[in-house]
C-alpha cells in the first residue's frame, strides 16, 4: 500500500478539488498537494481547499509549478516560457497520508512529452477517478479507466459527483470492474461542517482509508 492517494479526474470541473477538500477533512492527518497548478485567478486549489477546510497552511504543500494561465499545463508552462520537467513531480517525502489532486484528467499533456498518466505509472499510487453523473460520463470514465489499467496504475476506486443518476452510478464500475466509493452530491452551500458530514454521510471513507493503510 501507498501513503499517497491521486485525486484525478474524468473531465475538468467534475469536482475533484471538493473531493479532495472533503478527504482532508475526513483524514485528520493528511496532507494534500496539487503538483502542477495552471490559472491562479482567483484563487489556486490549494487556495481553495484551505478556504473550504480552514485548516492549517501547514497540511498544505506548495506546488512544484504554479502557472498563471487556465489551460492545459503544457500550454499554460509553454505561455509561461517554462517546461514541465517530472524529475521535480516526484511525490514528497513525508509520512503523513499524502492527498496529490492531479491537473485535469489522465491523459491530459504535462509537456509535449509527458502526460499525467506517466506520472501516475511512476508514482505507483492508487488513483481515485472522480467522475460526474450526468450524460458522457459512461463514456468518459470507461475511457479512463481503460488507460490507468493499460499502464498498470493501480486505481482505488470511482467516485462520482454531482446529483445522482442511479443508472450511470451502477453501470460504470459494472463495467469498469472497479469499486464504487459512493457519491458526493451537489451542495447548496460549501463550508467545512457541510462538506465534511456530506463525505460521511455518502463516501465509503473506510474503504479510502483502507486503500492508505
Amino acid at each position: 500500500m501507498s501513503n499517497a492517494l491521486v485525486i484525478a479526474g474524468t473531465d475538468t470541473d467534475v469536482g475533484k478539488t471538493l473531493v479532495s477538500a472533503g478527504l482532508m477533512l475526513c483524514l485528520p492527518k493528511a496532507l494534500y498537494w496539487k503538483p502542477v497548478q495552471a490559472g491562479i485567478e482567483p484563487q489556486t486549489d490549494t487556495e481553495a481547499v484551505q478556504r473550504i477546510t480552514q485548516l492549517a497552511e501547514e497540511r498544505l504543500l506548495p506546488e512544484a509549478y504554479r502557472l498563471a494561465t487556465p489551460a492545459s499545463p503544457h500550454l499554460a508552462a509553454r505561455l509561461d516560457e517554462t517546461e514541465i520537467d517530472p524529475t521535480l513531480l516526484g511525490l514528497p517525502h513525508v509520512t503523513a497520508p499524502l492527498i496529490v489532486e492531479s491537473a485535469g484528467g489522465v491523459m491530459v499533456p504535462l509537456n509535449d512529452h509527458l502526460l499525467n498518466l506517466d506520472m501516475f505509472a511512476r508514482w505507483g499510487a492508487p488513483v481515485i477517478l472522480v467522475a460526474r453523473t450526468a450524460l458522457g460520463t459512461i463514456n468518459h470514465s470507461l475511457l479512463s479507466i481503460a488507460a490507468l489499467r493499460a499502464r498498470d496504475v493501480p486505481i482505488g476506486g470511482i467516485l462520482f459527483s454531482g446529483e445522482a443518476h442511479e443508472e450511470n452510478e451502477r453501470i460504470i464500475p459494472a463495467l469498469g470492474d472497479v469499486r464504487s466509493l459512493g457519491r458526493l452530491p451537489r451542495l447548496e452551500r460549501i463550508d467545512a461542517a457541510g462538506l465534511h458530514l456530506a463525505m460521511q454521510a455518502h463516501v465509503d471513507i473506510a474503504a479510502i482509508e483502507a486503500l492508505l493503510a
